[in-house]
């Protein structure tokens, strides 16, 4: 209850930026939010492979992204924007931060990772509750999402040339993002000089590279598909 507790207190707080964000600026950072809560078999799974006793307070102390939270933003300015603000609060203690952003995974992975502390107020206690926090953009996330999938369906082995092709896409998906916010800011230096009301990410997102080059890999995929 208490990691399921700690998403609810953090989704009020990011929900409560994208509505501000919404009502009272002309770009919102935050396209959509999701959470996680890991299940009992996910989490006994993990702690057996990282060797951890399998009793409440050690999976407690070593397993910390039980609870896990994902912020989807438009740009990549706006993924360190959002930390910053989270970071902000005074009931948010960041723990520790993984900037796969500027330094990527070596398979091409692109992520902020937060591990934050929040306070959980039960009926009889209060419990310091640990949260992954992953912040990052449409096209970080869209690779994500399909590297997963392929791992999945390859077992872990996948070949090579996949492998290749992935990292390869990862860095097309970079572009494609550096792309946007270049776009972004000439649009919205045009704006406030004109004094015009400035397009948003969706009227951006609009170009049709955006779909070519993302989409390739996931044609790849679906051509070696067997199942």
């Amino acid at each position: 209850m208490s990691y399921k507790f700690a998403i609810d207190t953090l989704m009020a707080k990011v929900n409560i930026l994208n509505e501000e964000f919404r009502y009272t600026n002309d770009h919102n950072p935050i396209e959509h939010v999701n959470s996680r809560l890991k299940s009992p078999a996910s989490i006994l799974e993990k702690a057996r492979r990282r060797g951890v006793s399998l009793d409440l307070e050690s999976i407690s102390k070593e397993i910390l992204d039980i609870a896990g939270i994902r912020v989807t933003c438009s740009f990549v300015s706006d993924t360190y924007a959002i930390r910053d603000m989270l970071s902000g609060h005074e009931d948010i203690q960041v723990i520790e931060e993984r900037d796969y952003v500027r330094s990527p995974k070596a398979n091409g992975y692109r992520s902020l990772h937060l591990l934050v502390r929040t306070p959980v107020r039960m009926s009889d206690r209060t419990v310091e509750v640990p949260v992954e926090i992953q912040i990052r953009t449409i096209a970080m996330d869209f690779w994500a999402s399909l590297e997963h999938k392929i791992y999945y369906k390859y077992g872990q082995s996948v070949p090579q040339d996949l492998l290749e092709e992935l990292r390869a896409a990862a860095e097309t998906a970079n572009r494609l993002d550096e792309t946007m916010e270049r776009l972004h800011d000439e649009v919205r230096e045009l704006g406030d000089r004109a004094q015009e009301p400035l397009p948003g990410p969706e009227e951006l997102r609009r170009i049709p590279i955006a779909d070519e080059l993302l989409g390739a890999l996931a044609a790849r995929v679906n051509a070696r598909r067997t199942d």
